[in-house]
């Protein structure tokens, strides 16, 4: 089942035809975004993280990590992908190994990415070695595993008309994140059109685009070549920005 779940998700990323991502972070969030329609679910690890009372950047413990995913993979019978932000650990062979644990859990698909903590970025090397580690392990494990490869070139360098100035890079990462056995590009952060389009053509993988206030409409980003769009912390946002709002008229009321 779960390499079937792994097969159906892969098939889900088709260039022009975005797979739509409206980030989950619990068992109540999953179902309540199966129930509108999704066709495929994934974490954000910002979301996961603050609905638990820790900060974005691994402090969220491991081991509840996995207890969550057991929990959404129990709950909705959907395709899962987690975002495991840089792999809880530095040497290949201990992510590979904290990746089976996830798989393990229900997951069928990872966001993996290359952003440190205070504006730094892993390595190329360190990541590829990951990658290879990970693509290795999956493989053992009998589970074709959506590795969704993510470089923070476009996140920390937060002004766009600087973005250019990255793109030689990111694209370099992406054909030897692609090389090493990833299965998606994520390019968070990115959101010029002519931007969008060179990755799509100069990398040979799915791109993932993230949404937000300046980034190109849907059908737009289709037409750019992109084949997934994550909405990364924005529906916990929201989320929560509603339960504030209805909370605040009922104390009013008081």
């Amino acid at each position: 089942m779960t390499a079937e779940k792994a097969k159906t998700f892969s098939s889900l990323h088709q260039k022009g035809r975005p797979l739509v991502l409206y980030n989950i972070w619990d068992a109540g969030s999953a179902k309540a975004v199966a129930d509108a329609g999704a066709a495929a679910l994934a974490t954000g690890s910002w979301s996961v993280a603050a609905a638990h009372g820790y900060a974005d950047g691994e402090a969220i413990p491991l081991e509840l990590l996995e207890t969550i995913v057991s929990r959404i993979s129990a709950t909705v019978d959907l395709p899962l992908s987690v975002d495991f932000e840089s792999g809880y650990a530095r040497e290949a062979d201990d992510v590979a190994a904290n990746v089976r644990r996830i798989v393990k859990a229900g997951a069928i698909g990872i966001n993996f990415e290359d952003g440190i903590g205070e504006n730094r970025m892993h390595s190329v090397e360190r990541q590829v070695a990951c990658i290879e580690a990970i693509r290795a392990m999956a493989d053992a494990e009998g589970v074709p595993l959506f590795i969704n490869a993510r470089t923070d070139y476009f996140l920390i360098e937060g002004d766009p008309a600087r973005h250019a100035d990255h793109l030689a890079d990111a694209i370099d990462r992406g054909r030897a994140y692609a090389k090493a056995g990833a299965s998606g590009f994520f390019v968070p952060g990115l959101s010029d059109e002519g931007l969008i389009a060179q990755v799509c053509e100069a990398v040979p993988l799915p791109i993932n685009i993230m949404a937000m206030t300046r980034t190109p409409s849907l059908s737009r980003l289709g037409e750019l070549g992109v084949a997934r769009v994550s909405h990364g912390p924005g529906p916990y946002r929201k989320a929560m920005a509603a339960i504030t709002d209805a909370a605040r008229a009922v104390y009013a009321g008081t």
